[in-house]
């Protein structure tokens, strides 16, 4: 049986450092709806960040561009979706991995893809070079025991 969605969000924004914040906030406020505990929020929040800033850095390389994010409520859980159309991840495995970055001048940590992973219960990630990159993310909300 196919999930129902309760609700549902889209959003675009220039790829701007700038917009980050504004991009967390607003997904965070959505996720919102299913009553998240604080600690849920804030993994939204970061898992957001991450996936925003890493379009940003590595999908524009930090030129102009789109970043399109969706988002989706479910009974007990909120689908994320970061998208741009910039340079690709070329081996998305390695960049998977924990403190592999391409951006080593910048000081990045290369912990983006392995922080999303930790806080969100689902993570994919389809690249195309040249093409782009989406970003799908998964949180359960824990629902609060009524007595």
């Amino acid at each position: 049986m196919e999930k129902q969605v309760k609700n549902e969000m889209k959003i675009e924004l220039l790829s701007k450092s700038a917009n980050e914040a504004f991009a967390r906030i607003s997904v965070a406020a959505f996720a919102s709806q299913l009553d998240p505990t604080i600690e849920e929020i804030a993994d939204i929040k970061t898992s957001v960040s991450e996936a925003v800033t890493n379009a940003i850095i590595h999908g524009y390389n930090n030129a102009e561009g789109i970043i399109k994010i969706k988002a989706k409520l479910y009974e007990d859980e909120i689908e994320i979706e970061v998208s741009d159309t910039g340079s690709g991840i070329e081996n998305i495995e390695e960049a998977r991995e924990p403190l592999y970055t391409t951006k080593g001048n910048l000081e990045r940590s290369g912990m983006g893809f392995t922080i999303m992973e930790n806080f969100m219960d689902e993570l994919s990630v389809e690249s195309i070079v040249g093409l782009g990159t989406k970003i799908v993310m998964t949180k359960k909300i824990k629902k609060a025991k009524t007595t």
